[in-house]
């Protein structure tokens, strides 16, 4: 047991200093470069620099997005992962970013925002994740018993049906309505707004923590939901939630960012490979990969074709499923 706590630790260590330099890494790159005399002056003389803007009011944030929302995304995958037995289980699978993205479409259709502001956007598409999360939920649930394999099809049953509203919304919106749809839809972290970026750090630190709350429950359904029962794990009030974590988590991070696939698919998957099923270790492992990779994405997604932008959604969709179009001709899933 000694040997596999001191394993994780070091796994921990590595990652979270891999973090560091890919953070790093991530704010001295960019169309405007940004060389160690420019970090050095824009630390010391503060906001009197260029460099300081640069880096502090663009990239750092950019950065700390980063870190919060693919490690919501990740661990929110990881959760649900452990709570079906399917590792083909993802955030999205349950319709709860087809909600945010309909949420948001119809803020934008109706004019909403011009009403109430711009946080009225990431509000609706909260409101339009939670909403989904509660309507799967209850038709999932059967006779007090959340039945898991119920409960994935109604979760992509109810997806596609918002997806299909979404693009009934597209159709019928009109052009500068849809270049707001398609942007968002694509994935972005510049977030200008602090409040936003604070609430989105705190949302993904303590979504982190109190996932640890049910390390063992998770770890019990490994087994099985039988066998769950049998070690005392009250399997109905656990994975109640644990799935309002997952909405929680995912409904936050769409609702700021767009729709940003695959970070949850395949950063767990991925994950689990190198360090095991045990959720002790699996779930901080997670989050501190998607928060790199995601970081790593966005690099990418501001500078392959720098000054111009890519939506970070776009990179995470080529490389996320490249990776696991990888994954599952080395392995099978």
């Amino acid at each position: 047991m000694k040997n596999k706590i001191a394993v994780w630790f070091f796994w921990t260590i590595l990652l979270t200093l891999l973090l560091l330099v890919v953070s790093l890494f991530s704010l001295g790159v960019g169309s405007s470069g940004v060389t160690l005399h420019g970090l050095i002056s824009a630390i010391t003389q503060g906001r009197n620099t260029i460099e300081y803007s640069i880096l502090f009011d663009i990239r750092l944030p950019r950065i700390l997005l980063g870190f919060a929302i693919g490690g919501s995304l990740s661990l929110a995958g990881v959760i649900l992962q452990g709570m079906f037995r399917n590792p083909l289980v993802e955030p999205y699978t349950l319709g709860i970013s087809g909600g945010a993205a309909l949420g948001v479409a119809l803020n934008i259709v109706l004019k909403i925002s011009h009403h109430f502001g711009i946080l009225s956007l990431p509000v609706s598409g909260f409101l339009g994740a939670a909403a989904v999360s509660f309507l799967v939920y209850f038709l999932g649930v059967k006779k007090e018993a959340l039945r898991t394999d119920s409960f994935l099809l109604t979760g992509v049953m109810v997806s596609f049906v918002s997806s299909s509203l979404m693009m009934l919304l597209m159709a019928l919106a009109r052009s500068e309505d849809l270049h707001g749809i398609i942007f968002w839809m694509m994935g972005s972290l510049e977030e200008p707004n602090r409040l936003l970026l604070k609430s989105e750090l705190i949302v993904a630190v303590l979504g982190l923590l109190t996932s640890y709350l049910f390390v063992f429950d998770l770890n019990a359904f490994g087994l099985g939901e039988e066998e769950a029962l049998h070690l005392g794990v009250n399997t109905v009030r656990s994975k109640r939630i644990l799935f309002i974590i997952s909405a929680v988590l995912t409904g936050f991070a769409v609702s700021v960012a767009g729709i940003i696939g695959f970070v949850g698919l395949v950063v767990p998957h991925f994950v689990r490979m190198f360090l095991g099923g045990d959720h002790r270790i699996l779930l901080i492992g997670s989050f501190l990969s998607g928060a790199i990779f995601l970081i790593l994405c966005d690099t990418l997604a501001r500078t392959i074709i720098a000054p111009l932008e890519l939506p970070v959604g776009v990179i995470t969709g080529i490389l996320g499923g490249t990776l696991f179009v990888y994954a599952i001709t080395k392995r099978r899933i």
